[in-house]
């Protein structure tokens, strides 16, 4: 099916492609190949961080405690990101859609610079507090709320309606570039020295900035006169997700699904003391699921899926539990790198068609709202995923809590698929 929606009926009349050019190809356009390198900075900075930080703080952790109390102080890296994108991501969807995006970006991606700063200095201290590295992480979990929101909706201007869906699937390979590289590369410098990696880390956020204020698109939405007020906007906006039931079950089928499987947290559990692997094996294990999802990414933005999208999302969404269920029971490092591969390529497949559909089915004075609810379900799977995993390995231990997440994501589709039959059935991606 198609994603036009009562509240949007004819979504190509209401945005004419005026801001790309009329191009069909995302890299014809210079801003575009700018956006593109800025974030394949800021997340192979992020990814070198969070690699060097988790390590950083698994190894203090194992100092004093057992495997299963040490897990927790790593669930609770993502819980202090998770609870600043929990109270300033819908304000900040809100912002997004009145306030210039571009500029937004710029700033958000210069505080995270600052937080790799803040990291730098206490790596340099050479015992830092925990509580301090948490401090920080929370600072940058803050950051994230402001971010994402005015990036995902300043995309549409940069390359208007008719390249959006190949520029999706070019967004998704910056970012699996940086999700690639950035674990390995954190994995290999963390062996040589923590300071150094978050140096690295600095550098390329300072990179990154410089790139998005070289792009020349304006960032200003188009402000509706009379409009509602920011508490009514943000109503609005939870109230359009709502109703529109694709959008609301593409999103939530995702926050279950990783939240259930993630596995992030558990790599460096996985790496130190299952497959006894060390910093460089982590740094594979980071990098093989980033791996997977490139080279799907890749494909996507040339061959990108433009019928049967529901079918293809929910046989994508339950090959990753399996692959998870996999990656708990295995005890051999190169069969662990290859469910995280095959996972990786599965979940790129799922979040190019609900990245997708979300875009599309999004009138543009929204997309700042809807993106920051999108991006509140992303955050409560990924960063609330990791506090979730930690109390899972408290009481189930590693492996359990693996093979568990797998079995819910298998369980997930099967829910999802009977709950939101307009998902399920959801045909042309156009």
């Amino acid at each position: 099916m198609s994603v036009a929606t009562p509240e949007n009926p004819n979504p190509s009349a209401r945005e004419p492609d005026i801001p790309g050019g009329g191009h069909d190809s995302p890299w014809g356009i210079r801003d575009f190949r700018y956006l593109w390198i800025g974030r394949v900075l800021a997340v192979l900075a992020i990814q070198t961080q969070s690699s060097a930080l988790l390590w950083q703080v698994y190894e203090i952790a194992r100092r004093d405690h057992p495997i299963e109390q040490a897990s927790l102080y790593l669930g609770l890296v993502g819980l202090v990101q998770f609870l600043p994108l929990l109270a300033f991501t819908l304000p900040a969807g809100e912002m997004a859609d009145r306030r210039d995006r571009k500029l937004t970006v710029i700033i958000s991606v210069i505080i995270e610079g600052l937080c790799a700063v803040g990291f730098l200095a206490m790596a340099i201290h050479g015992s830092p507090p925990l509580w301090g590295l948490l401090a920080v992480a929370a600072l940058f979990g803050a950051c994230r709320a402001f971010l994402a929101p005015a990036s995902q909706a300043f995309l549409p201007m940069v390359v208007g309606r008719r390249a959006l869906p190949p520029a999706i699937a070019a967004q998704s390979i910056a970012f699996q570039t940086g999700a690639i590289a950035g674990p390995a590369l954190g994995g290999v410098i963390v062996g040589i020295s923590v300071p150094l990696a978050y140096a690295v880390a600095l550098s390329m956020f300072i990179a990154a900035a410089a790139a998005i204020a070289m792009i020349r698109t304006s960032g200003k939405p188009e402000v509706i006169p009379g409009g509602p007020s920011r508490f009514a906007a943000v109503q609005e906006g939870l109230a359009y997700v709502w109703k529109t039931k694709m959008v609301l079950g593409a999103i939530s089928l995702d926050l279950i699904v990783v939240l259930l499987a993630g596995v992030a947290l558990l790599t460096p559990i996985f790496a130190r003391d299952i497959l006894h692997v060390g910093p460089e094996g982590f740094g594979m294990l980071r990098a093989s699921f980033g791996v997977g999802a490139l080279t799907v990414a890749v494909w996507l933005s040339r061959f990108p899926i433009r019928r049967r999208g529901g079918w293809w999302m929910f046989g994508a969404v339950a090959v990753f539990g399996l692959c998870t269920l996999t990656f708990g029971l295995s005890q051999w490092f190169w069969l662990s790198v290859m469910v995280l591969f095959l996972g990786g390529a599965a979940d790129m497949i799922s979040v190019n068609i609900r990245q997708t559909l979300i875009q599309l089915a999004t009138p543009d004075h929204m997309r700042g709202r809807v993106s920051s609810v999108s991006m509140l379900f992303i955050g409560a799977s990924n960063e609330l995923g990791e506090a979730y995993s930690g109390v899972a390995v408290r009481f189930l231990g590693p492996v359990g809590a693996a093979v568990f997440g797998g079995f819910g994501a298998l369980a997930s589709t099967g829910i999802w698929a009977k709950l939101f039959p307009d998902l399920r059935k959801a045909d042309k991606l156009t």
